[in-house]
């Protein structure tokens, strides 16, 4: 059986307009609404997944998804450098910064290193490939970047030259178990 599976990143947030590595916060009410726009422009789903977070589940409410919560969805774990900025952090901590964006296996903060981050989302994404129902997912955009490595076979540094803003929409197709990037859109 081949899948289907539609990607979505979170609504926007108070962390993400501030540039922070995020907390566990609630949606902004612009980000709300424009969830709530979306809705209309997913199109039937057979079955959808939500990260554990407050925001990938209020995101999930607006586009009216059914979703069940899947812990493997959830975003990348920063250690103690949640609620801090890059620019604070690097401040403070320069070689750390460099080393977990330079070395895949790095997590100076305490959290999951990028490595950790593929291998998580890894068995959730297989499991997928196999599963013939249209499906859809609200996540983070760290999840987004390990699943669009994942599913073209680039190498786990390549994370860093991935954007995913609040929103965005990614398509895989699988066949014959392997993912294949179909879209990405804003």
């Amino acid at each position: 059986m081949n899948g289907r599976l539609t990607m979505l990143c979170h609504a926007s947030t108070g962390a993400v307009r501030a540039a922070v590595f995020p907390r566990d916060e609630p949606l902004e009410p612009r980000g709300h609404a424009q969830a709530a726009a979306l809705s209309s422009h997913l199109g039937g789903v057979d079955v959808a997944w939500t990260s554990p977070s407050l925001r990938a589940r209020q995101t999930a409410e607006a586009l009216r998804l059914d979703a069940a919560v899947e812990p493997l969805l959830g975003d990348i774990d920063l250690g103690r450098w949640a609620g801090h900025s890059l620019a604070e952090i690097e401040s403070r901590e320069p070689d750390a910064v460099r080393a977990w964006t330079t070395q895949a296996d790095a997590a100076p903060h305490g959290g999951e290193s990028i490595d950790d981050l593929l291998e998580r989302v890894a068995p959730w994404l297989d499991a997928r490939a196999r599963d013939g129902r249209r499906a859809a997912a609200v996540t983070h955009a760290a999840v987004m970047r390990a699943a669009i490595i994942l599913a073209i076979g680039a190498r786990p540094l390549s994370f860093w030259r991935i954007d995913i803003a609040p929103l965005c929409r990614m398509d895989l197709r699988a066949g014959s178990g392997v993912w294949r990037l179909r879209s990405i859109r804003p």
